[in-house]
């Protein structure tokens, strides 16, 4: 019996969750570059565009993930997140010997190709544990990229957190650390996240097993930046500081509850949810029934009259359902043909290829590039921001933007979810609100205003997080489930395409432009020394860049819109109710 229950623990489908998790808690390596680029910048003695060009190769390795998209589909989810581990440690680990003078220096572009290769193992990090964790949970889209997303964008604040506990010798110990700390993590945990058998389809127990998850992320977020705080705040001695990053580290792991209580003390409630599941239910259907299903479904919709969609929702059911059943008997009876489509219709499983000839794909596309690429900007350059405004210690607003990060994706899965469950409306329309969240505190940092690099770090950090916790759900109902790796990768494509302009482009040329321009006042036109970095200060450093990307925030709204407009009806047959 007891080994039974073992056996029935490792195959939880909450354990695997759990450890997806973990996973992400410390695979968001891209978001600490905020501190790591003032390291290398001082180190190598580079200016503010040499620095962003490390950025774009950072945001590109991040982003380029169509290997282990289509390796997820081939291969174990373990060699996928053990090639990742390769990555990370060879990238990082040649970069914290260049940068600790290790080794002798190598020429810039050879350090963005290692930039490139060790943040591009986060992306098979990412992709195997929303990939295991989507297809064990197809019932509750949001609420699982979300709360894995949301741990990602933490990682930032629990790996500063470690760092500032080992209390390492020098600054470029922190890129030893982001080089080490994931590859044992993930490596420990690899072969516990996968896609597992059996029933998954939405349990009562769900609900309430998701409230304390919930809770959980609610809590840690609060504490981490209680933490963040007191060390900001007050001079903290390192012993304080082991034991808050010892309590931090008991609430990463407090999930594992879950699936503890659900297998060993699983009760009487466990026992009638099994006892209530049909033969049906308990078996994945076979492909030529769900290939059946999908033709009967498609045909459905070119038969059904338009005044359908208007009747109440049980009226509605009733019509569907008496016009679908006389479709099985006619096609059964060979009185009618049913028609063979060239192609899937939105919400049914399309390919990669497949979903590039749509144009709310691109629509949701070129949005995030616009939005998601501007957030992302702000991220990579936080700690020049703050430093330009004369806060020393840059830390804080890279820990500040990772709290709230997670916060947006936790909330941004929560409330997108509640919209399409309880209105049937689209997704997309949650991303249409946090892009005009994102176009007012953009500008409000362009004005100058008290308190700007605060706003901008809580706001930027709620909005560019809700971003990833409500595409990938919108994509795989979207799109389907079938591909739903290689769609996402792509997608992660749109923030490093912003980041390339907003960043490399534009950010850097200004910062350079105006710290310039301060030289010259300051200084005359006498040239830089040799071994002196061009520094710029005050607000106007990155007032204009911010006023822009406002800009171009607005433009993604109107984007998100449309797809809101052209997906109205695909949600409400998803979700079965009446669309207005």
């Amino acid at each position: 019996m007891v080994g039974e229950r073992v056996k029935a623990f490792f195959n939880d489908r909450w354990l695997v969750f759990v450890a997806s998790m973990w996973v992400q808690s410390c695979s968001g390596i891209g978001y600490l570059f905020g501190s790591i680029s003032p390291v290398i910048k001082t180190a190598m003695g580079y200016n503010q565009r040499q620095v962003a060009m490390l950025g774009v190769a950072k945001d590109l390795g991040d982003a380029i993930g169509f290997l282990p998209g289509v390796l997820c589909e081939v291969m174990p989810i373990w060699v996928v997140l053990f090639i990742g581990v390769l990555q990370n440690f060879f990238g990082y680990g040649l970069v914290w010997l260049i940068v600790a003078h290790k080794i002798p220096e190598l020429p810039l572009w050879l350090l963005c190709i290692l930039i490139f290769v060790g943040t591009n193992g986060e992306t098979y990090f990412n992709t195997g544990a929303l990939v295991s964790s989507v297809q064990n949970f197809p019932k509750s889209r949001g609420p699982i990229v979300g709360i894995l997303k949301g741990f990602a964008g933490l990682s930032g604040a629990i790996l500063t957190q470690l760092y500032a506990m080992i209390n390492f010798p020098d600054q470029s110990s922190l890129v030893f650390m982001v080089a080490v700390g994931p590859s044992i993590v993930i490596t420990a945990l690899m072969f516990f996240v996968r896609p597992v058998g059996g029933h998954r389809q939405a349990r009562p127990s769900d609900h309430s097993s998701f409230l304390f998850t919930y809770s959980i992320c609610l809590i840690l977020a609060a504490y981490l930046l209680a933490v963040l705080l007191l060390q900001d705040l007050a001079s903290v001695s390192q012993n304080l500081i082991t034991v808050l990053t010892i309590v931090l580290i008991v609430l990463i792991l407090l999930p594992i509850i879950i699936p503890t209580i659900l297998v060993f003390f699983p009760g009487s409630r466990s026992q009638l949810e099994e006892s209530l599941l049909t033969g049906s239910e308990k078996q994945e259907p076979s492909k030529s029934e769900q290939d059946t299903k999908e033709v009967i479904f498609s045909e459905l919709e070119e038969e059904k009259p338009p005044e359908v969609d208007t009747l109440p929702p049980p009226e509605r059911q009733k019509r569907i359902a008496h016009l679908q059943a006389k479709l099985y008997q006619a096609a059964a009876e060979g009185a009618v043909r049913i028609k063979r489509r060239k192609g899937p219709r939105r919400g049914e499983d399309f390919t990669l290829l497949q979903a590039l000839v749509k144009a709310d794909f691109w629509l949701i596309f070129i949005s995030l590039v616009l939005a998601s690429g501007s957030g992302l900007t702000v991220i990579d350059n936080l700690g020049q921001m703050s430093e330009s405004l004369g806060y020393a210690n840059t830390h804080v607003f890279v820990s500040m933007i990772s709290i709230f990060n997670f916060l947006g994706r936790v909330a941004g899965g929560y409330f997108s979810e509640n919209i399409v469950r309880n209105y049937a409306y689209p997704r997309p329309v949650a991303m249409a609100a946090v892009q005009i969240v994102m176009a007012f505190v953009l500008f409000f940092y362009s004005m100058g205003w008290p308190g700007a690099i605060y706003v901008l770090s809580v706001m930027i950090g709620l909005c560019y997080g809700a971003h990833w916790a409500i595409v990938p759900a919108a994509i795989s109902e979207l799109f389907g489930l079938k591909s739903f790796g290689a769609l996402y990768n792509f997608l992660t494509l749109a923030s490093p395409a912003g980041s390339l302009v907003f960043s490399g482009v534009i950010a850097s040329g200004i910062y350079d432009y105006q710290a310039k321009q301060q030289q010259e006042l300051t200084r005359g036109s006498n040239l830089l020394a040799d071994d002196e970095v061009l520094t710029c200060t005050g607000n106007i450093c990155y007032s204009l860049t911010c006023g822009i990307m406002s800009a171009l925030c607005i433009i993604a709204f109107v984007l998100s819109l449309i797809v809101v407009y052209r997906t109205k009806r695909v949600y409400a047959q998803l979700y079965n109710k009446a669309g207005n």
